[in-house]
């Protein structure tokens, strides 16, 4: 009975360690993005239909009390192409603010393996900032919405 009260007792403190916030001075986020979803059969020149989708990148400064700045966030298609750039200079977002860039629906051309690469930079360690993309279309009766979170990369 011991051992596994001890090995819950540690459990629990393994779990609540992993569940600290991150810090860090500094991050390259990687953030998949579908413009579109491939959908049903394979019809005209044997590719499937299209399902576009508005996108709402959100980046959330998840830090109490530091600002952070976002240096760049590229907007990448399926190939690698480089679409835009999002950011024309540095952006600082205050303690607990969020920035939101947004691709509308007509907008194809980054293909159902698009992504951001999205920079970001503090004076000092900071909680890292939260980075999800929400896809979303709302047509009449149907509603299909997802979400993409970003993970760092070096």
């Amino acid at each position: 009975m011991r051992t596994l009260v001890l090995l819950v007792l540690l459990l629990s403190v393994g779990l609540a360690r992993a569940e600290e916030a991150a810090f860090s001075t500094g991050q390259t986020l990687y953030l998949p993005i579908y413009s579109h979803l491939p959908y049903g059969n394979r019809v005209a020149a044997d590719k499937p239909g299209l399902y576009p989708l508005s996108i709402l990148v959100s980046l959330r400064n998840t830090d109490p009390r530091q600002p952070i700045r976002l240096t760049s966030a590229r907007y990448y298609d399926t190939n690698g192409k480089l679409l835009r750039e999002y950011l024309n200079a540095p952006r600082t977002l205050a303690p607990l603010a969020t920035l939101e860039l947004f691709l509308e629906r007509n907008d194809l051309a980054g293909g159902s393996g698009a992504n951001f690469l999205i920079a970001w930079q503090a004076d000092k360690p900071v909680n890292v900032p939260i980075v999800e993309a929400v896809h979303a279309d709302v047509t009449g009766n149907r509603t299909l919405s997802f979400v993409t979170s970003a993970r760092p990369v070096r």
